[in-house]
């Protein structure tokens, strides 16, 4: 399960999230919305670890994340939680499976498994021929199951996702879509998505609503 409780954050004099609380559900698509400004970014931030609070606790796996030290932190990150963009974030200069492999070498995993697992993964998604395309090489719906292919290297316990679809024409973004709830029946693999999408937020197993810095 991953909690937070009373979560803060502010920016200047500009108090984006207020005290939020949520217990959110293993092994299931859950849909954050609302309207722009409302914190979803920035909470989906402050769950993934990458941003920390002003004040609150983050449980993921029952551990108190914020009270790791840095080195501690950034292993628990790499090693249980996944992140998908609205923007790829691929490296151009390395291969989709290069791109794949990225954060099970830096798990100190082998060439050997990280190559194995990579492989698996792309031909998973149907993109077992294009194990040694460059990002420039692959379209938009391509270069974004590579980026899901990264964020599942590590088996993470949770993948945040920050609009994935938004830069996504209508047939790779329902494609995408689909993807993660086959990922959730096939894998057992948890969701939380930041979205707009109201196709995809009513496809989820769970909606929650934020708006000025709480959930309502």
């Amino acid at each position: 399960m991953i909690k937070a409780e009373n979560i803060v954050k502010s920016f200047g004099n500009l108090t984006v999230l207020k005290g939020v609380t949520i217990e959110l559900p293993e092994k299931k698509v859950v849909a954050i919305v609302g309207p722009s400004g409302a914190g979803k970014t920035t909470l989906l931030q402050i769950l993934g670890t990458l941003s920390n609070p002003d004040s609150g606790n983050v449980y993921i796996k029952g551990e108190n994340v914020f009270a790791l030290k840095d080195k501690h932190l950034a292993r628990f990150r790499n090693q249980h939680i996944g992140f998908v963009f609205q923007f790829h974030h691929l490296l151009p200069e390395f291969t989709a499976l290069e791109n794949v492999c990225i954060p099970a070498l830096i798990a100190k995993k082998s060439m050997v498994d990280a190559q194995k697992r990579g492989k698996e993964l792309l031909d998973f998604l149907g993109l077992s021929s294009r194990f040694d395309h460059k990002p420039s090489q692959l379209s938009g719906g391509e270069q974004q199951r590579v980026a899901v292919a990264r964020a599942l290297i590590n088996d993470p316990f949770v993948v945040l996702a920050d609009e994935p679809s938004g830069n996504l024409d209508s047939q790779n973004r329902d494609e995408l879509h689909k993807l993660f709830f086959t990922l959730r029946d096939q894998m057992g693999q948890t969701f939380i998505v930041v979205t707009h999408d109201k196709d995809l937020a009513q496809m989820a197993d769970l909606q929650l609503t934020m708006n000025d810095g709480r959930f309502v």
